[in-house]
């Protein structure tokens, strides 16, 4: 009977240790979750604040013009954009914070005009209203400068 008891008291201990290292990976793993939660939100409360105030002035209607300065971007080719799409540098695309993907915009700079479709969301820098792809940029020359005024024209 006495060998049965000790028995019995390994099977617990080990059962009681086995459930103590699960409950110390898992406190480990919710721990490591809640972080990068908690870094992913700051980062979004922070990029929101810099952009939830810019100058573009868009009508309500959706339909219209607004102006302001655009910027482009082409480091992500290959990813997707907010529609789903996969973002091609060398499209004529274009970001914006709120026109519902899909819609096409002309835009000029210094006199020169290209057609591009609304597929991804931002800028998401204070003061910028537009942010063209690569090829959209280089169809109106504002490759070199990186940053410019334009004005865009809902079609």
């Amino acid at each position: 009977m006495l060998k049965t008891n000790k028995a019995a008291l390994g099977i617990t201990r080990s059962l009681s240790a086995t459930a103590l290292v699960a409950a110390t990976l898992l406190a480990a793993g919710l721990s490591e979750a809640s972080a990068k939660s908690r870094k992913h939100h700051a980062h979004r409360a922070h990029s929101s604040h810099s952009w939830k105030d810019a100058n573009a002035s868009i009508p309500s209607s959706g339909s219209g013009s607004f102006a302001g300065v655009a910027s482009f971007y082409g480091n992500e080719s290959g990813s997707k954009t907010a529609s789903g799409q996969r973002f091609n540098e060398n499209d004529m695309t274009a970001a914006h914070r709120s026109l519902p993907f899909g819609t096409k915009l002309r835009v000029t700079h210094r006199g020169k005009s290209v057609v591009v479709t609304i597929n991804d969301r931002g800028p998401f820098i204070k003061g910028r209203v537009l942010d063209l792809s690569t090829g959209a940029a280089r169809a109106v020359g504002l490759t070199a400068s990186g940053v410019g005024h334009v004005t865009a024209e809902v079609m």
